[in-house]
């Protein structure tokens, strides 16, 4: 069993999330923001985030990785992304820019998640 944080203002993808990893036996918090998600993850320490690009600002999900990373967290972040099919464009990996260690696309599917999950935290 791992503490996952899942941070996204969509209260529809956190709570789907939310069962999907609890039904693996996972502990799961949420946060419906970057504040929130920042504050949980500093006092929790989750063993892996799963993180919405875009939340009140476009960039808020990369802004909260980069920090998390420049505080010196190093937990795996699952980044959730529709970025592609809203603008059109492609985010990828990159250590500076997009400090995360894999992208799922939304809709999730729940084998998907648990699959990336579960690859993330091995």
């Amino acid at each position: 069993m791992a503490r996952i944080l899942v941070v996204d203002d969509d209260p529809d993808v956190v709570e789907a999330c939310k069962l999907v990893l609890e039904a693996q036996d996972h502990e799961v918090m949420e946060a419906g923001g970057k504040a929130d998600g920042h504050q949980l993850a500093t006092e929790h320490n989750p063993d892996l985030i799963v993180l919405d690009v875009m939340m009140a600002e476009p960039d808020d999900g990369i802004a909260l990785a980069q920090q998390l990373r420049r505080e010196g967290k190093n937990m795996p972040i699952l980044m959730l992304t529709s970025v592609s099919k809203v603008t059109g464009m492609d985010i990828g990996q990159d250590d500076s820019v997009v400090p995360v260690q894999a992208f799922i696309e939304k809709p999730v599917e729940p084998a998907d998640l648990v699959a990336q999950v579960e690859q993330l935290l091995t």
